[in-house]
């Protein structure tokens, strides 16, 4: 059975750092492409980060290019989100997923901008909060 967990969510003043981690188990992801999103109070999931098949490209939102960090250790089995320089904004329930597809079919389906529709991906975590206070 697939399973993704992630941590490393808390409570961090404006300004401050956090890494995510995100465990994954009961297939090998080393090739998949994965991705990060949220979704804050009252607001849709929104991309927020995406590493390519076998690490070569990766993404970001606009809103969080320069901040934060997307890398994987294939070892480890574990997807990574480093941010920075957080701002309250960035208060949100993040999720790490795994595309469903190949790289050929998900390109064919969604075209160069596969890694921010989250209907891409095909496996999903239960999440972590992330509070940025002010």
């Amino acid at each position: 059975q697939v399973q993704l967990v992630e941590s490393g969510g808390g409570l961090v003043q404006d300004g401050g750092s956090l890494r995510l981690s995100c465990a994954a188990s009961g297939r090998t992801f080393s090739s998949d492409a994965m991705g990060w999103f949220r979704q804050g109070s009252g607001n849709e999931r929104e991309f927020v980060a995406a590493i390519s098949w076998a690490g070569v490209s990766t993404y970001y939102a606009d809103s969080v290019k320069g901040r934060f960090t997307i890398s994987r250790d294939n070892a480890k089995s574990t997807l990574y989100l480093q941010m920075n320089s957080l701002k309250p904004e960035d208060t949100a329930v993040y999720y790490c997923a795994v595309v469903k597809d190949n790289y050929f079919t998900t390109r064919r389906a969604y075209g160069s901008t596969w890694y921010n529709r989250d209907d891409a991906y095909g496996y999903w975590g239960q999440g972590t909060q992330v509070t940025v206070s002010s």
